[in-house]
């Protein structure tokens, strides 16, 4: 079982973008594709993101021919399971807010 917390926009966007390989730049690109440009990734937070998620053993690194510069990196099993956890977190809340507002009246003040 992956290890659990509720996890950031950026880190659930870049997890999504990983179920194929991709490089940092490649990286950027979907999420802002996956968020409809509303999540933007410094280059310094993507690769520190990248870096936990390694530790984490949430992403892996691809092996890449020993001449390419660019590192490409792929959710690993465990990365879905995080990604699984968090979608069923999601799920509940927006259920619940549903639920809760549902018949509320909007207070136009």
């Amino acid at each position: 079982m992956p290890e659990t917390m509720d996890l950031t926009e950026a880190v659930y966007y870049i997890l999504l973008s990983l179920t194929t390989p991709l490089h940092g730049y490649g990286i950027m690109q979907r999420v802002g594709r996956l968020s409809d440009g509303r999540v933007t990734l410094a280059a310094g937070t993507l690769y520190g993101a990248l870096s936990t998620l390694v530790g984490r053993g949430w992403i892996e690194e691809v092996p890449t021919p020993s001449d390419s510069r660019k590192k490409e990196y792929v959710l690993t099993s465990t990365g879905r399971g995080a990604l699984d956890t968090e979608l069923i977190r999601l799920t509940e809340l927006v259920r619940n807010g549903r639920t809760v507002l549902k018949g509320v009246a909007h207070d136009h003040d």
